[in-house]
């Protein structure tokens, strides 16, 4: 289990085999999220909304009507 301290300004290292782990190079975003219970959650930010762009193709000959995706309507 790797570990770091939190310095007198509030800052921490993060250690070289998480930053290994994850590929986090300088610049890299860290997000932080609190749980109730206490657990802290800290997620590396490494690709942009835009990087998904184009990821998914519409099968060849495979087209559904608008009306057919939301039968709730």
């Amino acid at each position: 289990m790797a570990e770091s301290t939190i310095t007198a300004k509030g800052q921490t290292t993060v250690p070289a085999d998480i930053r290994a782990l994850v590929d986090a190079k300088p610049g890299t975003r860290l997000v932080w999220s609190a749980m109730p219970d206490g657990t802290i959650i800290v997620r590396a930010k490494s690709k942009s909304i835009l990087d998904m762009a184009g990821m998914l193709k519409v099968p060849k000959g495979t087209h559904v009507a608008l009306d057919d995706m939301n039968p709730w309507r």
